[in-house]
């Protein structure tokens, strides 16, 4: 059963895929660069190449090199180092440039094992004679996504027979030289550039939708630099196809379409048993369209890059939150107006046109020097298809070789873009507008939502709609988002620095803490003031208890008794408090008068004594009784 499913797949997007144009007006542009041979002088001229849709071509420049064509691998399918072979150029020398022949595996892998030997660029002849196509990565293949995304080298297709000129040159003995020249490769008439990028909200497509939405990611700052200082005009695009009259009553196509088959997505899994289906991306593609719209309006498209990355970030397919309910909050938290968004999608269950996706399809179909866009994603600047790895940098100089010379923005003529995102409505970021906070920050890829650390109080949550202070001091930071309140001088605050629950109402208080805390009536709900005397009253917080009479409230003991014992009480306290104050005054002065009255009688006796016997320390008292008998 399982490979009819896929078979029943398979059959139905071919179908979807031969219904974006009727076959006889569908028409591919290939987007060439130009090849000029200076030297061996028999073979020297200008011949035309394809760019190959990977790698980073130089756009807006040129590049010379010297061309090698190895004896051994010479279709590039194996890695070189097997057969011993570099083609890193020695010092002084002009870069390798390898010439490798089409066939028996993918363009992308020759152009990664020419890199890896060492090559600066890689052309590859083919191996019919036809006009040139375009040389694209694999669509789904798990072992190329090791090596697409860092192939960094140009590359380009030549025709047949001018490979086979380059190959007899080569093995005559003579030194081939040519100059990649991509300077007209993007047409520059004037001041401003116009580029569009043909996408998908589709986040689970493979390695192409991951490098997408890495590119939309990193590319933004500098695309809102260039938008804002209105050197460029933006324009987003979304690829649908019709399902045909014969299929539309079909359980694939009302699963895969809206407004009775004629815009539809293919199943995201492949799979129409499980998972999204390819109507639920036919309607993201809408909103982003209807997004690009409303912002536009208010001279803001800007915020559709703020829009998509973070519609990537927050609402991922792996995580079941590519819904309508994931987006309105993106909506919401950009400032944007849901109600008019929602008019601009229109009825999806209608059986009529819906004019957005009706213009889409008409866009998608090429015009003048474009052709019609069938690769997604693919990137139109001035008009002229980009070919090459969508990354910021090769992405940037597409778009700045568009400008007329000597007009381009100072962006294009340095080496660092930078804006502060974050002072434009925080970035569509939380905020807290009591504590002056923001978990918006500015980086040199765009602003990120990430919730901050404030004086040593790390906030914790997703950073688009909740941060909250966590851990010790929280509560210094706005109460640390709990209730507080002030009356009467009276400050109360459900904030814990500690514990298990961060917000709590605080004692006399009841409720969530977080936004209220209601006083609670002590005197019913605490029973409070129980005595037969008392008597209650609520206060705000707290409460208060009298008694009746000349009682007196006991708090203690939650009693009332009476004034006068009260009062007896302290006037026998005072009395007791007298009487042993004199007592202490009266045992003191009889101690002294004691100590006073011993010192007295002992200064007493010893003047007596010393007039019979003289203590050694006095000089002797004379004789009276011999000095009168002389």
């Amino acid at each position: 059963m399982g490979v009819r499913r896929s078979e029943l797949v398979g059959l139905f997007l071919g179908f979807l895929y031969l219904s974006v144009t009727p076959p006889s007006s569908a028409r591919f542009v290939v987007e060439k660069n130009s090849l000029r041979v200076t030297s061996p002088d028999k073979i020297k001229g200008t011949y035309d190449s394809a760019i190959g849709n990977f790698g980073i071509p130089q756009y807006g420049g040129s590049m010379a090199g010297a061309v090698l064509y190895p004896k051994e691998n010479q279709k590039g399918c194996k890695e070189f180092s097997e057969f011993s072979i570099s083609f890193q150029s020695k010092p002084g020398a002009l870069p390798t440039f390898v010439l490798v022949d089409r066939g028996d595996c993918f363009f992308a892998l020759k152009v990664w094992n020419a890199q890896k030997a060492g090559a600066s660029a890689v052309l590859v002849a083919d191996n019919m004679e036809e006009a040139l196509i375009t040389m694209d990565s694999p669509e789904e293949d798990g072992s190329s996504a090791k090596y697409i995304e860092n192939i960094t080298i140009p590359s380009a297709l030549i025709e047949k027979s001018f490979g086979e000129t380059l190959k007899k040159a080569i093995s005559g003995g003579d030194m081939v030289n040519v100059n990649l020249d991509w300077r007209e490769a993007v047409p520059h008439p004037d001041d401003r550039v116009e580029y569009e990028l043909w996408t998908n909200s589709n986040d689970e497509c493979g390695v192409k939708c991951d490098m997408l939405m890495e590119f939309v990611k990193n590319f933004k700052g500098a695309a809102q630099i260039l938008e804002k200082g209105s050197y460029t005009q933006f324009t987003p695009h979304y690829i649908t196809w019709y399902c045909p009259q014969a299929f539309t009553l079909s359980k694939q196509c009302k699963s895969q379409c809206i407004n009775h088959g004629r815009y539809c997505a293919p199943d995201p899994e492949q799979d129409f048993s499980t998972g999204f289906e390819g109507k639920d991306v036919v309607l993201e593609n809408l909103r982003q369209l209807c997004v690009f719209r409303v912002a536009n309006e208010t001279n803001k498209p800007w915020i559709w890059w703020d829009y998509v990355t973070d519609f990537q970030i927050r609402c991922p397919m792996k995580e079941k939150k590519y819904n309508k309910e994931c987006a309105d909050g993106v909506i919401k938290s950009l400032g944007l107006d849901a109600k008019k968004i929602e008019k601009c999608m229109g009825d999806a269950d209608a059986d009529s046109e819906n004019p957005v996706l009706k213009e889409e399809q008409n866009a998608q179909v090429g015009k003048g020097s474009r052709g019609d866009v069938t690769i997604l994603p693919t990137l139109v600047v001035n008009n002229r298809q980009y070919r090459g790895k969508l990354e910021k940098g090769a992405v940037l100089k597409a778009i700045c070789s568009g400008f007329e010379e000597t007009t381009e923005p100072a962006v294009c003529l340095s080496g660092d873009v930078e804006t502060n995102e974050c002072l434009d409505n925080n970035g569509g970021c939380w905020h807290d507008k009591k504590a002056n906070v923001t978990a918006c920050k500015d980086t040199f890829r765009g602003r990120v939502c990430e919730c901050p650390l404030v004086d040593g109080v790390q906030f914790k949550g997703d950073g688009y709609t909740t941060c909250e202070a966590s851990g010790p001091g929280r509560c210094k930071i706005n109460n640390g988002g709990c209730w507080n309140e002030s009356r009467d001088g009276h400050l109360y605050s459900a904030c814990l620095d500690f514990g298990n629950s961060k917000c709590q109402c605080p004692p006399g208080f009841k409720g969530d803490g977080i936004k209220t805390c209601e006083d609670i009536d002590e005197c019913k709900e605490k029973k409070a003031c129980q005595c037969p005397e008392c008597s209650c009253k609520n206060t705000w917080g707290s409460y208060e208890c009298t008694c009746s009479g000349d009682l007196l409230y006991i708090k203690d003991h939650d009693t009332c008794i009476s004034k006068r014992a009260a009062e007896t009480k302290s006037a026998w306290a005072a009395v007791w408090i007298i009487l042993i104050g004199l007592a202490m005054i009266g045992l003191g002065s009889y101690l002294i008068y004691k100590y006073r009255l011993r010192r007295y009688m002992d200064s007493e006796i010893r003047a007596i004594m010393a007039q019979y016997m003289p203590l050694d320390s006095q000089a002797e008292i004379p004789n009276h009784m011999n000095e009168d008998r002389a």
